[in-house]
């Protein structure tokens, strides 16, 4: 059977292709695709999914099946955007007559990161799959706390020092629910958006993996 392999930030540098076709024998499963691409060991903390959902290495593959390798994630966003995050558009999307508080946060490049003078950030993202898990992350928000709508816009592409790369509205009755949830996003959308992004410094750049 043949399977179309997506692969993303330093996977996608590692290989040289943002995509791979393979063959491979019928009964194969997620755990053989490593193997096949000759990428070297298996990096710590690799995500796989199928046809944008995640899943475990033991999944039986089926032919025409698209498996995408995630490597540790950091960022994330309900939308995504290749131009400026405009927080004034986010918040108007939450405004809601039964709301009576808007929490919002704003993620923006630093000077400074590790010891080193940063010069820029450069987002990727896993476009199709990144929108629908940022979806079941707000769904899920809004199962936990008693909200009004929420607002979530993230940069893809190269973000200057000092530029914003990620803003967050959330409204609620009550202003202790807003200020939760916000910070339950992005906690969220760190850790599980198929969104990576590469630090590139005086000197040098680097992948940033999960959390950062």
């Amino acid at each position: 059977m043949r399977i179309n392999v997506r692969l993303f930030a330093g996977l996608r540098e590692k290989a040289g292709t943002g995509q791979r076709e393979l063959e491979l024998s019928e009964g194969a499963t997620v755990a053989d695709v490593w193997p096949e691409l000759e990428l070297g060991d298996e990096p710590p903390g690799l995500l796989y999914a199928v046809n944008r959902a995640y899943t475990e290495p033991e999944r039986p593959l089926a032919n025409g099946d698209e498996v995408a390798l995630i490597p540790p994630v950091s960022g994330g966003a309900f939308r995504l955007t290749e131009g400026p995050v405009n927080l004034t558009a986010v918040v108007v999307e939450v405004v809601e007559e039964q709301a009576g508080a808007i929490a919002t946060f704003l993620g923006t490049v630093r000077a400074q990161s590790r010891g080193r003078e940063v010069i820029a950030l450069e987002y990727e993202a896993y476009e199709d799959m990144a929108e629908q898990v940022m979806a079941e992350i707000a769904d899920e928000v809004q199962e936990r706390y008693d909200l009004c709508k929420v607002a979530i816009s993230h940069r893809t592409g190269r973000v200057e020092v000092g530029g914003t790369s990620v803003a967050i509205a959330v409204s609620a009755p009550h202003r202790q629910d807003a200020l939760a949830a916000c910070a339950d996003l992005i906690e969220a959308l760190k850790s599980r958006v198929p969104l990576w992004k590469k630090e590139l410094y005086e000197g040098g750049e680097e992948w940033i993996g999960r959390g950062s």
